[in-house]
């Protein structure tokens, strides 16, 4: 048995054709601001580099850092 955690954050951008986009990243670093989020996330909507189905991020919608841990309960 074994417990991992793992962290990752989770940004959601608006885009052009009115839907969502989430960018996540693992194992972000323990001390970041809600200034440095919110400036890499103004930096994605500038450099307009992402783009799928839900068009291009044009705005910033949500951002949570998520934690889950995991249990181990059995292994064969």
């Amino acid at each position: 048995m074994s417990i991992t955690t793992k962290r990752t954050l989770r940004m959601v951008f608006e885009t052009n054709l009115g839907g969502s986009m989430t960018i996540t990243l693992a194992d972000p670093k323990e001390d970041l601001t809600p200034a440095e989020i919110e400036s890499v996330m103004d930096l994605i909507i500038s450099k307009n580099v992402f783009s799928n189905t839900a068009g291009h991020p044009v705005a910033k919608k949500d951002v949570k850092i998520v934690e889950t841990i995991t249990e181990d309960l059995y292994d064969a």
